[in-house]
């Protein structure tokens, strides 16, 4: 069986298409994507005999099967059928340096030359700690993990431990990471088992509803300052500060989940919106483009896990001071990400934001461009963004469609329409996306939803 006839038994969406002008367009986009990528359709099936659905990160599959990378340089990417793409999605956010940056790869090189495992602490553990309490203070003690979902699960023992309590206050469209997820419609299959009450992002007197009867036994009310893979949703400072005082009020740690958001400026977005959690969590980028998290704070909380203390906290992991990780991360926030090459990229984003937007006013099409500096997500529909509930009812055939419209004109994001910007994505990579989303939108304005 060909590659085009073996994916035509897989749906394009969550839903049968349906016999219609959208549909049609649909299913002939993803025929054109399947018969210009046998190799990557070869690789897919061969993974599937070893991996279920030849996955191993849930977030980068998508039917009929993704693309197989093989190189990237910049902010440019090239798969195995030789299609190069520009990389709109910059490994949802960990890719912050791009890919290869040369400053980082030196200091890999030379950390490799000195050895992989110590089985030991290492210089580089501290220096890299210092480095980032210097960009966000609230992080006046921290640890290291190796993700930012260990990064969330030690912070909200943290704060079992510390207040010795259960109750956990988190908000729909949440992602903390594969085990910590709030998704708007349906259950969280594989959550860890906290005693969890969610409530409707940027609604504070939903919040404090919410939490009322558990008074007493609130833990944590764990946020992310904007909604990151639940669509770029920005939190209203009125909302993240009202939560402030609400965690106050029960006698609750504040976890600010930073993992995406810290890039937003050289402080995180707690920095630019003058709020002090009492923990926050961060990864993706900090490692350089290793594998990285931490989580940190208030030192009463965080001095629970000095291993010096007769009652201290165990927080184990084979990886947290990994070499690799340690010199990377510290090589990129000391030499790289400065707060002007940070400063430059978000207004960037701010700009590709207002392009895309203008774009759509223009074609007369119902799309719109949620996020904060170079983060953003596009979505069907009209209006704001300030929750999961002001996007449902979209048709998610129009995101599937401008996602394939745009891979054939060299765009790579996330089919759910998101995108994170590079270091290395300029002035010239901003026009060129505008202009491939102009040209799609254009092509298919009579598909789309009118404004």
């Amino acid at each position: 069986m060909n590659a085009p006839q073996a994916a035509a038994r897989v749906p394009t969406s969550d839903a049968a298409v349906p016999d219609d002008a959208l549909g049609r367009a649909l299913a002939q986009s993803v025929e054109r994507y399947v018969a210009r990528r046998p190799h990557s359709a070869r690789l897919q099936r061969e993974a599937a005999e070893v991996l279920p659905g030849g996955n191993t990160r849930t977030v980068l599959f998508f039917p009929p099967f993704p693309p197989y990378m093989a190189s990237g340089e910049g902010c440019r990417l090239t798969d195995v059928d030789g299609h190069v793409y520009l990389d709109a999605l910059g490994e949802f956010t960990a890719g912050l340096f791009g890919h290869s940056d040369p400053t980082i790869r030196a200091a890999i090189e030379r950390a490799l030359r000195g050895g992989l495992n110590l089985s030991s602490h290492t210089p580089g553990e501290a220096a890299l700690a210092r480095e980032i309490r210097a960009r966000i203070p609230s992080m006046r003690r921290l640890r290291f993990t190796n993700s930012g979902t260990e990064a969330n699960l030690l912070a909200l023992a943290a704060a079992v431990a510390h207040t010795g309590r259960r109750t956990v206050l988190v908000f729909e469209g949440a992602y903390h990471g594969g085990v910590l997820s709030f998704p708007a419609a349906g259950p969280a299959k594989v959550n860890v088992p906290h005693a969890f009450v969610v409530a409707p992002y940027n609604d504070l007197e939903a919040a404090r509803a919410a939490l009322a009867p558990h008074r007493g036994d609130v833990a944590a009310i764990l946020v992310e300052p904007m909604l990151g893979s639940g669509g770029c949703v920005p939190g209203d400072p009125a909302f993240l500060h009202g939560l402030r005082a609400l965690a106050d009020e029960h006698g609750a740690l504040l976890v600010l989940d930073e993992v995406m958001t810290s890039r937003l400026s050289f402080g995180g977005r707690q920095g630019a919106l003058g709020l002090e959690p009492d923990l926050t969590t961060i990864g993706k980028y900090f490692g350089g483009g290793m594998s990285i998290g931490a989580f940190g704070g208030r030192e009463d909380v965080i001095d629970r896990f000095d291993p010096r203390r007769a009652d201290a906290l165990a927080h184990a992991g084979t990886f947290n001071n990994n070499v690799l990780t340690m010199a990377a991360g510290l090589a990129g926030l000391r030499e790289v990400l400065t707060r002007e090459a940070l400063d430059a990229l978000n207004a960037r984003g701010e700009r590709l934001r207002a392009a895309l937007d203008a774009c759509f006013a223009r074609h007369g099409v119902a799309l719109r461009a949620s996020g904060v500096g170079s983060l953003l997500n596009l979505h069907p529909g009209r209006g704001p963004v300030r929750s999961m509930r002001d996007l449902a009812g979209a048709d998610p055939r129009v995101r599937d469609l401008l996602f394939f419209d745009l891979l054939e004109r060299g765009v790579w994001m996330a089919r759910r329409g998101f995108m994170a910007l590079s270091l290395p994505f300029g002035e010239a990579e901003v026009d060129t996306l505008v202009a491939a989303v102009d040209d799609a939108v254009g092509a298919r304005r009579g598909l789309l939803p009118a404004a």
